[in-house]
């Protein structure tokens, strides 16, 4: 039982430091700051349910994926931490990842309608991006439905972080967030790199002495 808790808490982390609800409160707030609270809510609701059924849908079919384009797990592991370790790397720099963010000149243009935040950009790829989706399909050989209760919890979170994120940033600052930002940059990094270890053990036995 204890080694069950050990591993939904690291798989809840690895979540929430790639996700990183927190760090993406800005984003939501620049995207509906023209909302009254009833839309805000709904834009939140089916962001983290549309972000849900995403990763869903890719730890589900993972390994139907694997078999159709010939990918191996070792391979898909050594990738998916290269692309989490620069995720990584860039928010310890203060910057947001071309591949888990979207520019200003995407969100501008997104502004338009209110309620389609919610599918674009807000789900995919700021929630549901390649960073979260990899690792949903790296854990989920481990345990599929940690890995989907889990981010499942996550979305919950997301939702009331992003409802009262106004609040919340008024509360601890710019500053704080961004120190916020950079530590979970660091475990981010962390995290991509262990799964790049694990992804060349799977490649090359020999490495482990066997």
């Amino acid at each position: 039982m204890e080694t069950t808790w050990v591993h939904a808490s690291t798989v809840f982390m690895s979540f929430f430091a790639i996700m990183n609800p927190i760090a993406n409160v800005p984003i939501f707030l620049g995207l509906t700051a023209q909302d009254d609270d009833k839309i805000t809510r709904l834009v939140a609701l089916r962001a983290v349910g549309l972000a849900f059924v995403i990763v869903a849908a890719f730890a589900l079919t993972g390994h139907f994926i694997f078999q159709l384009f010939g990918i191996t797990l070792p391979a898909f592991r050594i990738i998916g931490g290269f692309l989490v370790c620069t995720i990584g790397f860039q928010m310890l720099h203060g910057s947001q990842s071309s591949m888990h963010q979207l520019n200003s000149d995407d969100n501008a243009a997104c502004r338009d309608a209110a309620l389609s935040v919610s599918i674009f950009p807000l789900a995919m790829p700021i929630l549901a991006g390649p960073g979260t989706i990899v690792t949903a399909m790296n854990y989920a050989g481990h345990g599929l439905m940690i890995t989907l209760l889990a981010f499942a919890l996550l979305c919950l979170v997301t939702f009331v972080v992003f409802v009262f994120g106004r609040r919340f940033v008024a509360i601890i600052g710019s500053g704080a967030l961004g120190v916020i930002t950079r530590i979970m940059g660091l475990i981010l990094a962390v995290i991509g790199a262990q799964m790049l270890i694990d992804g060349l053990l799977g490649a090359f036995p020999i490495l482990t002495g066997h």
